[in-house]
């Protein structure tokens, strides 16, 4: 399976923002954003200013990197997104925001995405009673994301749901820490998805 394995703070540093892909330590003065604020390699610091399908293509960017995906990935849920009824940007956002690693992250059991996407690899979470170890896994309204009874008792989970539940909790979820579930009410509205990106670039990115 394709995957990013390079630093991921170098992600952030090219976006000019946190996309909190590090978990708590995007929190503190580690976080290279804070340090460096400008982007990796040896012409970081000296960029010229974007075209327009420049910025177009930033915008795809910063969204495959703060969901976690790959290219094709990012392709198959645009072309998803422009055969659902409704406004193609918001509905690609919705559903990336559908993928089970990140409900999982949402719902405050993994510290960051690509924690949550290890778990869930790992075989720790159920949907509907039944295992599902694939990430890209795409939960719909009713659906009831739980952690395995086994994987409840582990300390490092406990300490996670432990660390996490002081967060607001997204408003179309249902979480139950005590459990280790969460029901998805619904598929967020795009006011109640807090992600800074202007999904209309990327729709106009792919219609050229």
């Amino acid at each position: 399976m394709a995957r990013y394995t390079d630093a991921v703070c170098r992600l952030c540093r090219r976006e000019g923002e946190k996309l909190f892909l590090k978990g708590e330590r995007c929190y503190t003065g580690k976080c290279s954003v804070s340090r460096r604020a400008y982007a990796p390699g040896q012409h970081g610091q000296g960029r010229k200013k974007l075209s327009e399908y420049g910025v177009q293509h930033r915008a795809k960017q910063k969204a495959k990197r703060y969901y976690g995906v790959l290219e094709s990935q990012f392709e198959k849920y645009f072309d998803m997104a422009t055969k659902k009824q409704g406004i193609t940007g918001e509905n690609l956002l919705r559903i990336l925001e559908s993928r089970l690693d990140n409900v999982v992250y949402r719902a405050g059991f993994g510290m960051s995405r690509a924690e949550a996407r290890q778990l869930v690899r790992h075989g720790h979470f159920t949907v509907n009673g039944k295992k599902v170890n694939i990430p890209s896994y795409l939960v719909k309204a009713g659906d009831i994301v739980a952690l395995t009874q086994k994987s409840l008792a582990i300390d490092k989970m406990k300490d996670v749901i432990e660390a996490n539940s002081g967060k607001p909790v997204c408003a179309w979820l249902d979480v139950d820490a005590e459990k280790g579930q969460a029901t998805v009410i619904r598929l967020p509205a795009r006011e109640e998805i807090d992600f800074e990106v202007e999904e209309h670039l990327i729709v106009e990115l792919y219609s050229k």
